[in-house]
This record gives structure tokens, sequence and C-alpha cells, in this order.
């Protein structure tokens, strides 16, 4: 299986998994966009020199995979090139940071590689929690708990839109690169001065795909915004939800959990 069509087959399994009758998708996608947005911005307040208190964040992100039957494994295999790459924002810090805040042995800690460490459970933490909130809530769910926080509706209507049509976007790349692989049967992969040609043609038919879809919507009756097939009320079990992350999360932040874990088997 080529990577294309990795790429579709993890966005049909993100929609197959958004639309299963767990007890975590039963949410009210509202309550799951706001308790997500309130966990990534006390997860990013944490200060770059205490790395302790960052542990206990992984509690959300936990509890959900265990409500909502996810495969930890899975997740972070398919995260594993975001996790990387935010991963790497903070790896050249022990190179600048060389004061020693204490020693673990006979190794010296310094103060980038504590930053180093902060920064990487930072950013895991965020992707991860993003990665969970499209895992168990429908991208239409999503946009519609959107325009509920008045989110303007161009904005929303496109980003439906884009993940929509990203599949037919990459099944068009993926007949360009078939093509051209029955042209050069020997050649491994596309040799870079075709790039800018193939490129060329992905970008002019999608541009007619994208004028076909645009009629086509017109004469279905689209008139610039879109609507849920089934709206979702706040129930008592969302209402539980929403406040009980957010009391968690500030005692999360304010608390360190291992700390007074230590205090209390003491």
């Amino acid at each position: 299986m080529s990577r294309i069509n990795e790429a579709v087959h993890e966005i049909h399994h993100l929609d197959a998994m958004a639309l299963r009758e767990g007890r975590i998708n039963r949410i009210h996608p509202l309550s799951k966009l706001l308790v997500t947005v309130w966990y990534i911005t006390f997860t990013m307040s944490f200060p770059v020199y205490e790395p302790g208190g960052i542990f206990g964040m992984i509690l959300y992100p936990a509890v959900t995979m265990r409500a909502g039957g996810i495969s930890a494994v899975r997740s972070i295999r398919k995260l594993k090139p975001v996790l990387l790459l935010v991963c790497a924002v903070g790896i050249a810090n022990p190179f600048f940071d060389r004061a020693v805040l204490f020693r673990a042995g006979p190794l010296p800690v310094t103060g980038g590689m504590i930053s180093m460490a902060t920064l990487m459970l930072k950013g895991a933490f965020a992707v991860l929690a993003s990665y969970l909130l499209i895992l168990t809530t429908s991208m239409e769910s999503i946009c519609y708990a959107l325009r509920l926080l008045h989110v303007p509706k161009i904005m929303v209507t496109m980003v439906l839109l884009i993940y929509r049509y990203v599949i037919v976007l990459l099944k068009e790349a993926e007949r360009i690169s078939q093509a051209y692989s029955m042209r050069a049967p020997d050649q491994k992969g596309i040799h870079y001065r075709a790039w800018g040609t193939l490129l060329g043609q992905l970008m002019l038919r999608s541009i007619d795909r994208a004028q076909t879809v645009y009629e086509s919507m017109l004469l279905r009756g689209f008139d610039g915004s879109f609507r849920l097939s089934k709206k979702q009320k706040m129930d008592r079990r969302s209402a539980v939800y929403l406040a009980g992350w957010l009391g968690i999360v500030v005692l999360l932040r304010y608390v360190s959990v291992f700390k007074l874990a230590g205090s209390l088997l003491e």
C-alpha cells in the first residue's frame, strides 16, 4: 500500500472511529471541544523548568483512551511523524542553556535538558489531545460546536470542505503518481526534475475538480453554510463531563500529583 493510500485509509479510520456509539462519542461535541482547548491551554502554561508537574497531565488522554476503547500503541504509531517534529522543537536547548541545575549521580542535569523535556511533553500532550478529539468526534460535529461558539461561518465552512475533499486531492495525486510510475517502471519514486510539472498538473486538476464540486453544491441548494443532519442537545452527562474535566485540569496544573503521592506515602 502506497503512502497516499495509507493516508486515505487513516482518514476513513478516523471517520469510522468518530461515528461509533461509545461513551465518549455520545458526549456533546461542544463539551469535548472546550475540554480539549482548556487542556491544551493549561498544558502549555507550565514553566519550562518544572517538568515534574506536567507528567500529571497524562491523566486526560489516558482516561479518554480507556473510556473510548482507543489503542494507545496505535495512536502513538500513527502520530509518530508529528510527535518527532514536535519533539525537534526543543532539541537545541541543551546546547544553548548549559547551566547545571542539579546532578543525577555523576550526570549533570542542565537547564537546557529540563526545558527540552518540558517542551517535548507539552507538544506531545497537545498533539495527542487534538488527535483524541478528532478520533471521538466527527468533523461535522466539531464544526457544529465551532458555530455554537460563534466562530465565523466562512471559516467553519472552509475547515469542513477542506477535510471532506482532502481525500479527493490525495486520490488525484495517487493517479498522477501511478501514471508516472507506468512511464518510468525502473525508476524508484519521482525524479526531482518532474516535481514542478506534476505539482502544476495537480493544481490544474484540483481547480477543475473544485469548480465541478462547487457547481454541484449550488445545484443542491448550498448557500454558504452547512447543516448538521442530527443536532445533539447538551444533556446532563455532557455538562458533568465538561465541568469535571475543567476542574481536574486546573487541579493538575496547580497541584503536583507525583509530589502529593510521594508525601502521602512517606
